[in-house]
Order: C-alpha cells, then sequence, then structure tokens
C-alpha cells in the first residue's frame, strides 16, 4: 500500500531542498557576474568613490579573508581550494539532511556555501579571488571584499542567530 501523505511530504522536502541549492546558485552566479565586471571595468586599486564610505576598488586576494597567507608563495591557493571544496562538499550534505521548518539555518548554509564555491571558482580559475567592495571611515579601511564574502558573513551571522533561536535539545544520560 502506498501513503500520499509520506510521497507529498517527500515531495515538498525535495523541493525545499532544490530551492535552498538555487539560494546558493544565485549567490554564486551574482558573484561572478560583479565580478567579470569589476575586472573588466576596473583599474587595478584605483578606487571609485560611491558614498563617503563606500568605494569600488579593484583588487586581487591569493590568501583567504583579510588577505591571510596572501604572500605565502602559491601553495595557499591549493590549501584554500581543498578547504573549500571540503566545507562545500559537508554543507551540501548538511542542507540535503535539514527538515523543511529548518528555514533559518538553511537560509544560512545556503550563503555560506554559494559564497564559498564563488570564491573557490575564482581561486581555481584564476589564482586569486577578485575583491572590489570597499567599506571605510575616513582614512580606516574595512578589507576589500565580494559578494560572496558577503554571503559567507551573512550566512555565518544567521548561523549564529539559528543557534540561539534554536538551541540543541539536552540529551539526558
Amino acid at each position: 500500500m502506498h501513503d500520499a501523505g509520506i510521497d507529498s511530504e517527500t515531495a515538498a522536502q525535495r523541493r525545499s531542498r532544490v530551492f535552498w541549492l538555487l539560494i546558493a546558485v544565485a549567490v554564486i552566479v551574482l558573484d561572478q557576474i560583479s565580478k567579470y565586471f569589476a575586472d573588466s571595468n576596473l583599474d587595478y586599486a584605483s578606487p571609485i568613490e560611491i558614498l563617503p564610505v563606500l568605494d569600488i576598488t579593484l583588487h586581487y586576494n591569493r590568501g583567504a579573508a583579510f588577505s591571510f597567507l596572501s604572500d605565502a608563495g602559491g601553495w595557499q591557493r591549493w590549501f584554500f581550494s581543498v578547504i573549500a571544496l571540503a566545507v562545500s562538499a559537508y554543507i551540501c550534505v548538511w542542507l540535503m539532511r535539514l527538515q523543511r521548518q529548518q528555514w533559518l539555518l538553511s537560509l544560512a548554509l545556503a550563503l555560506v556555501l554559494g559564497g564559498a564555491v564563488g570564491n573557490l571558482w575564482d581561486r581555481m580559475y584564476y589564482g586569486h579571488v577578485i575583491d572590489f567592495i570597499s567599506v571605510h571611515w575616513g582614512t580606516s579601511y574595512f578589507p576589500t571584499f565580494n559578494i560572496a564574502d558577503a554571503g559567507i558573513s551573512v550566512g555565518a551571522c544567521l548561523l549564529l542567530l539559528d543557534m540561539v533561536l534554536n538551541p540543541e535539545p539536552k540529551k539526558s544520560a
């Protein structure tokens, strides 16, 4: 005998998984399009003021966040690529196992996944990550970043928020 309730739940769960993967793909696409336009139209390290606190400035990052290990000699490209690939695979598995009602956690993971893959693509294809968003206050500058970095950062904040709003139930001994 076939249970229609189980089939509809399975179909709904499948649609939910596809939706979150599409969010990750949207982050990747927006990231890659914006990086293409930045790389094609901007002169390296020549800021264009958008607002008094926001410039568009083309930079290449051969390292990780905040240019960590950017001058390490080249091995970091492969090291960070392997880490990004492993984290992306882990997030995909985690995302596929979540229940439909875990939307905040799913959104967080989708944003981190999209950002990780966006920067992984740059690292593998160009040998560096293309950054172009520069936020500053006077002469104090935050490290230049991109849409993928924003996805990772917002996703990480949402992960923390999910941990606060939906703590794991304590297991009894």
